[in-house]
């Protein structure tokens, strides 16, 4: 019988920060321009929970059916593959977390946006579409993140959605210079994701998944990560150049540094325990940028 810790563990909060960057950076971009609503916020951050809550139950008993996580795995153990949670167990949870879900959007959608039918019908869309990400991402009979298009699914998601959608839910406009800064967002995520899939190479090969690491080779997969976090942060530079105010805009140059961390932590550590504290790392790192970048616009 698995404990509240072991469902926790599941959950895997680390990944929190990331999933809420991209509506944090909504939330701050539509501030700016003087449209910010907590209604909407604390709608958009439980959806959001909720979202990366069933993305990683998912991931976690879909990796544990297909052989991603197995007794070879060098990164940490996942509750379905070492028998802590049943699989039918997780499936229940995957069930609950994508009603939750789903209540939870159409709630902030209809404090938002109300009865304007066609966005409201595009958003709900978006919401289900979201869901079944989230969910297919390893799990299903053909799972997307097994060839290799789960960078696509991030920037989709974490970057373009999740800040254009914020940004639209708090303003009910769409402003097109803030595809840069969800640009930067996404590109971030990404640079995530591909940490992770450097780290797992070896288990993912034998898997038969081919994320972009399996498919380029580490050393390549080094050069592509360097070119996530140069692309994150030059969206961000393009953006304040084009929409300059003040010298504050600059602050989130200051988080610059812990993404440069990240790239060396990548392309010097080749072995996964070493490698996997970089995650978090770059996870909690990519919400400081959002966190000075949208003070900076405040300011």
């Amino acid at each position: 019988m698995p404990t509240l810790k072991d469902w926790i563990e599941a959950a895997r909060p680390r990944t929190l920060p990331l999933a809420l960057a991209s509506i944090g950076m909504g939330a701050f971009l539509a501030a700016s321009v003087g449209h910010f609503r907590w209604d909407v916020l604390v709608l958009t951050v439980l959806t959001t929970i909720f979202l990366q809550v069933l993305s990683n139950f998912a991931n976690d008993y879909g990796d544990s059916i297909h052989g991603a996580d197995s007794s070879n795995r060098e990164g940490p153990q996942r509750a379905v593959q070492s028998g802590v949670i049943s699989p039918a167990a997780m499936r229940r949870a995957m069930s609950v977390f994508a009603l939750l879900s789903f209540i939870s959007g159409v709630a902030l959608l209809l404090v938002s946006i109300r009865w304007n039918t066609l966005v409201l019908v595009i958003f709900l869309l978006l919401g289900l579409l979201a869901i079944a990400a989230a969910i297919t991402y390893t799990a299903g009979r053909k799972p997307y993140g097994y060839a290799g298009l789960g960078d696509i699914s991030v920037l989709i998601f974490f970057g373009l959605v999740g800040v254009l959608g914020s940004f639209y839910l708090h303003t009910t406009f769409f402003d097109s210079l803030t595809v840069l800064p969800a640009l930067s967002c996404g590109l971030l995520s990404v640079a995530v994701l591909n940490v992770n899939n450097i780290r797992d190479i070896k288990t993912d090969l034998l898997a038969g998944k081919k994320s972009i690491p399996v498919r380029l080779g580490r050393n390549r997969a080094v050069v592509y990560h360097w070119m996530l976090l140069l692309s994150g942060i030059l969206c961000s530079v393009v953006y304040v150049l084009l929409s300059y105010n003040t010298a504050y805009q600059w602050i989130f140059l200051f988080s610059v540094p812990l993404l440069v961390k990240n790239g060396i932590a990548v392309q010097t550590k080749t072995q996964a325990a070493e490698l996997d504290p970089y995650l978090k790392q770059l996870a909690l790192s990519t919400l400081i940028y959002v966190l000075t970048f949208g003070i900076g616009h405040l300011l």
